[in-house]
């Protein structure tokens, strides 16, 4: 995975309020892929949280992959 991928997280992380399945990009890679800052964002653009994810929290996206919506809680 590269800066600008598109990925989804494979655990939830909630203290960033995120879910598995949620969709993120990309934003920077630490060292040789051990780990991702990664920004999740509503569909209007709205960044919703940048976190550092382990790679093996998160998955390419892929050709079979479909969007669904959720309502990001707020507090």
């Amino acid at each position: 995975m590269r800066e600008h991928d598109c990925v989804v997280l494979t655990r939830d992380l909630k203290d960033e309020g995120l879910q598995a399945g949620d969709v993120g990009t990309v934003v920077h890679v630490h060292g040789q892929g051990e780990a991702f800052e990664i920004e999740f964002a509503t569909l209007t653009g709205q960044t919703v949280a940048v976190a550092t994810v382990p790679a093996s929290q998160v998955r390419p996206v892929t050709g079979r992959d479909i969007t669904h919506v959720r309502e990001v809680q707020t507090t």
